[in-house]
């Protein structure tokens, strides 16, 4: 089940990635048309990324926490989507790493296939154990699903805006091993079809890709399966403007190991 355009089977494959089509979560576009609207009229970015966070901020109540009567209610607001990032950041099998591999696996259809362990089928211990943080993640605050709707598509929107003419770019990963992915063929001496989590950090550079990893995945990724990318939103205080969240699935990719 998904809740976009396109069926799961095609968004996660190889060929897909190849020819990519616009992903289009339902409704977000026309329940938040007002914010998008206002957005293409300003052409500074760091204007439409303090746009964005103001009409976040409002949407889903966010600077209301303080008025919250109970501890637990003022961390519910104040855990925002910025939270959540931040902590996928850190360790991508958090609690908030699970919420976000939800967000795929609702909207887009796609499962996860590890989280602090590789999830061979949605029976395993280890896919429960996601569902556990899943849920833990998704309770620490409001309506955090529709928030990453509302990201997503203010990713794509920026993307199109600032790079109109081009579909894909190539993105690097650093790996010690395949323990996180699944190899479903090897095409040649270093060249794989893997089955991606269907959530990952990439960076756009090469070199910084081998501070984790000795090994680095060289990836062609169509813009439509960015989730974020931190230069979209300057001064949000991530970690790194190479950072580049990517939706997985079978991937065509080739290992540098220098």
């Amino acid at each position: 089940m998904n809740l976009c355009n396109l069926p799961p089977w095609v968004i996660a494959s190889p060929n897909f990635n190849q020819n990519p089509k616009p992903i289009e979560i339902q409704g977000v576009r026309r329940a938040h048309r007002n914010l998008f609207s206002s957005l293409e009229t300003m052409p500074d970015l760091a204007e439409r990324a303090r746009a964005f966070h103001d009409y976040m901020d409002v949407a889903f109540q966010i600077h209301g926490w303080r008025r919250q009567e109970s501890p637990s209610s003022r961390k519910s607001l104040r855990n925002s989507y910025a939270r959540f990032l931040r902590g996928w950041m850190f360790d991508s099998n958090s609690v908030e790493g699970a919420a976000l591999k939800g967000w795929v696996e609702s909207r887009i259809g796609i499962p996860p296939t590890f989280h602090k362990g590789p999830i061979e089928d949605i029976h395993s211990d280890a896919y429960v154990a996601y569902l556990s943080d899943r849920m833990r993640g998704t309770a620490l605050t409001s309506a955090i699903q529709a928030q990453f709707d509302v990201l997503y598509e203010f990713v794509q929107c920026e993307i199109r805006r600032r790079e109109p003419d081009t579909m894909a770019s190539t993105l690097y990963r650093g790996i010690h091993d395949f323990e996180e992915h699944r190899v479903l063929e090897r095409k040649g001496r270093n060249a794989y079809l893997l089955r991606l989590n269907n959530l990952n950090s990439f960076t756009s550079d090469f070199e910084r890709a081998f501070e984790f990893g000795t090994k680095v995945l060289e990836v062609h990724v169509p813009y439509c399966k960015v989730f974020f990318r931190a230069d979209i939103l300057p001064g949000s205080n991530f970690k790194g403007e190479e950072e580049v969240i990517v939706i997985g699935g079978d991937f065509d990719v080739v290992v540098r190991t220098g």
